[in-house]
């Protein structure tokens, strides 16, 4: 006779299903994504998108010049 556990080992193994090369890919694709948002907002000539990221610099209280 058999007894079934509601604690068993398999409760341990859902903490993470990615992979550690998935979790290297996502990583790098978000660095380059955020890396290319920074530099576009930064060297912008577009007159309002340097004005957003100016001020969404000034309150979070980042100094930019």
């Amino acid at each position: 006779m058999s007894i079934i556990s509601s604690t068993g080992s398999n409760t341990d193994q859902l903490s993470s299903t990615a992979t550690l090369s998935q979790r290297l890919t996502a990583a790098i694709f978000a660095s380059i994504l955020g890396a290319t948002l920074v530099w576009f907002a930064g060297f912008s000539h577009i007159e309002a998108v340097h004005n957003a990221a100016h001020d969404t610099r000034h309150s979070a209280a980042f100094p930019c010049h």
